[in-house]
C-alpha cells in the first residue's frame, strides 16, 4: 500500500487557535515575522522593536507582529455506491484506500486533523470518522475503506454531507467515479462551496480508451441496470467516447465553478502527482 506524502496548500488563510503548519489570517506575538505596528494596536511589551521605535521621528513605540501558523481539517468524502466496485486495471476501492491513507498520514504528520465520510444512498455511519489528529486512528480508518461494501444504487448521501462539515472552511477531497446525474454533481459541489474542494476522479482505461473497435462485449450495470451484450463497432465506440468527453467536461465545469479542477486517479496512487496538482490548481 502506498503511503507517500501528499503536499497541499489551502486556498484560504485559516483562523483559529490550534497551532499548525499553515499561514493563518490572524496576527499575534508568535509565529513568522509579519510587520511592525504601533504599541497601542498590539500592547505586548515583550515584542517591542527597539530599532523601529528609535527611528520614529514622532517618538512612537512599535512592536513586532507575527503571522500565526494554524492547523486545518482535511476530509475525504468517499462514494460507496455500487459502481465503485468496478475492477479494471486496478481495484478501485484499493486505490481509494491508498489515497485516504496518504491523506491521513500527511495531514496528521503536520498537525492537521483528518476526517472521513462514506456515502451511498445516505451517509454510512459505519464509515464515519470525526476529524482527528491521532495518526494511528486516522490511518486505521483510512486503510479500512478498501474493505467496505459498495452496494448503494446512488451517491445521493453526499448531498447531506455539508451539514456535517458546518463551521470553519476545510480542505475536502470528494472521491468518486462521478457517474452521477448532473443535478447531483451541482448539488454536492454547491453545498460544499464554503470549503476548498478537490474532486478526485476514479478512472480506468478499460472504461473508455481501451475499448475494442469490434467484437461482442458484455456490460454489467453495477447499480441495478442488469447485464447486456453489445456488439462493439467503430460508430458505437465513437459515440461512447463522445458521451464520456461530455460527462467529464460537465464535471470539470461544475467542479471549477465551486472548487478546483478534478484530479484523475487511475492504475495506482501517486502522491507526487497529486501534490503537484494541489500546488498548481
Amino acid at each position: 500500500m502506498s503511503t507517500g506524502e501528499v503536499v497541499y496548500l489551502p486556498h484560504w488563510r485559516p483562523g483559529g487557535s490550534v497551532v499548525g503548519a499553515h499561514r493563518g489570517r490572524d496576527a499575534g506575538g508568535l509565529g513568522t515575522f509579519r510587520d511592525q505596528v504601533p504599541f497601542l494596536r498590539l500592547p505586548d511589551a515583550r515584542r517591542i522593536d527597539i530599532r523601529a521605535t528609535l527611528r520614529d521621528p514622532f517618538e512612537g513605540t512599535y512592536v513586532r507582529r507575527f503571522e500565526t501558523r494554524t492547523a486545518i481539517e482535511v476530509w475525504a468524502l468517499v462514494d460507496l455506491s455500487a459502481s465503485m466496485r468496478f475492477r479494471g486495471e486496478a481495484d478501485r476501492m484499493a486505490l481509494v484506500a491508498d489515497l485516504c491513507t496518504g491523506l491521513a498520514t500527511s495531514a496528521t504528520r503536520i498537525g492537521d486533523a483528518f476526517g472521513l465520510i462514506g456515502c451511498d444512498d445516505a451517509i454510512r455511519e459505519d464509515v464515519f470518522l470525526p476529524a482527528t489528529r491521532r495518526q494511528g486512528i486516522a490511518m486505521e480508518h483510512a486503510a479500512r475503506i478498501g474493505d467496505m461494501h459498495c452496494r448503494g444504487a446512488s451517491a445521493r448521501g453526499l448531498a447531506e454531507v455539508p451539514r456535517r462539515l458546518a463551521g470553519r472552511p476545510k480542505l475536502v477531497f470528494v472521491i468518486s467515479d462521478f457517474r452521477w446525474p448532473e443535478a447531483l454533481i451541482e448539488q454536492v459541489f454547491s453545498g460544499l462551496a464554503l470549503h476548498d474542494v478537490v474532486p478526485v476522479l476514479l478512472a480506468d482505461a478499460s472504461e473508455d480508451e481501451a475499448l475494442p473497435s469490434f467484437g461482442l462485449m458484455e456490460f454489467d450495470d453495477l447499480e441495478g441496470g442488469g447485464r447486456r451484450t453489445v456488439f462493439m463497432r467503430p460508430s458505437l465506440r465513437r459515440r461512447w467516447h463522445a458521451r464520456e468527453r461530455e460527462r467529464l467536461d460537465t464535471l470539470r465545469r461544475i467542479a471549477s465553478t465551486y472548487g478546483r479542477s478534478p484530479f484523475r486517479l487511475e492504475a495506482r496512487f501517486d502522491a507526487e502527482m497529486l501534490s503537484r496538482h494541489l500546488m498548481t490548481t
